[in-house]
């Protein structure tokens, strides 16, 4: 693999930058890859380019030794890393620095009706932190003579896995966040259908979440589906503030699960989002078990007038457990964050 100019990356990837440089320029607290470096504490480094020792970023995480327990840093130069990328189980304690999301790419165009299978890039290790990079699945699916398969960007299976300044790209089941506690800081997420679902214990702060056009005509996409079994399953997608906007019609999310747990809080919601806000097409149980909810939410897309009669709309007192990184234990294990 050779990576290609960044000049054309930049190009095709430029929306990843537009709302997520500005949150951050007007932000006292900027989380960037320096910080990052100085706050993981490691002088162990593998450099990952053209004219580095490895030209492939599956080549450098093959290299980090099995049980790994310390940390080390993969620095991905600028380019598009055109391969398929998994992180085992087996090698955790890694943080994958790329040179920004419109300059560090990781690209590949598998699709199946499998969603373990088609991801461009894969987290199985727990103890990951990944900064500075986009992942695209470019895959064709919905378009004549092409499969209607899933086309995964990102799976994240792993627990304690947080991505800052990142992005996601695809159209159908985009971001796989399939287990584990993790953390999503400003970062780019784009698609049309089911495109953030699993059962992760998850909090999307300052995202940015651009919705493509869908190609069907009798159902809308939904940006969520997540995927909570029971009461007792921790797990959940909570979206701080941010934006939410695109070029089609879209749903907040779809339940999925018995006890799907979605929140939109302090949100910019374009009209891109449907009035009726949700939905249980596809799912056959009962919705009192569901929490959908939004708070302080604004924009064309935040009129409840119309919501399906399931959603809530939660206070101040309800919404605060769910609203800060102690959903996902983040002052335990999350290097930078802040509020």
């Amino acid at each position: 693999m050779a990576a290609s100019s960044s000049c054309h990356l930049f190009i095709l990837l430029s929306l990843s930058s537009i709302l997520v440089g500005a949150i951050a320029g007007k932000s006292k607290d900027i989380i960037d890859g320096p910080l990052l470096t100085s706050k993981i504490a490691t002088n162990r480094t593998i450099l990952v380019g053209a004219k580095e020792e490895f030209k492939s970023v599956q080549a450098a995480i093959n290299a980090v030794p099995d049980g790994n327990s310390h940390w080390i840093i993969i620095h991905i130069r600028a380019g598009i890393y055109r391969e398929k990328v998994v992180i085992p189980e087996s090698k955790s304690y890694i943080f994958l620095r790329g040179n920004g999301k419109g300059r560090t790419a990781i690209v590949w165009n598998d699709s199946s009706n499998n969603n373990t299978h088609s991801a461009s890039f894969t987290v199985w290790a727990d103890n990951v932190n990944v900064f500075g990079i986009s992942f695209k699945n470019d895959a064709l699916v919905g378009v004549p003579d092409a499969p209607f398969e899933q086309s995964v960007a990102a799976m994240v299976a792993g627990d304690k896995v947080a991505f800052y300044h990142c992005a996601f790209y695809s159209a159908h089941n985009t971001l796989f966040d399939h287990k584990g506690r993790h953390f999503y800081e400003s970062c780019y997420i784009q698609g049309n259908i089911d495109f953030i679902f699993g059962r992760g214990q998850s909090f999307f702060q300052n995202c940015e979440i651009f919705v493509l056009a869908d190609r069907r005509t009798k159902i809308l996409g939904s940006i969520t589906a997540q995927n909570r079994q029971s009461a007792d399953d921790n797990s959940g997608f909570v979206f701080l503030k941010g934006k939410v906007y695109g070029i089609g019609d879209v749903f907040l999310g779809r339940a999925k699960g018995a006890h799907s747990r979605v929140i939109f809080s302090k949100t910019y919601l374009s009209k891109t989002i449907t009035p009726a806000g949700w939905t249980n097409w596809s799912y056959d149980g009962i919705t009192d078990h569901l929490l959908y909810g939004e708070h302080d939410c604004h924009g064309p897309g935040a009129d409840t007038v119309r919501r399906v009669p399931w959603a809530r709309q939660l206070t101040d007192e309800e919404v605060s457990p769910f609203t800060n990184i102690d959903f996902i234990n983040g002052k335990e294990w999350l290097p930078a964050y802040y509020y």
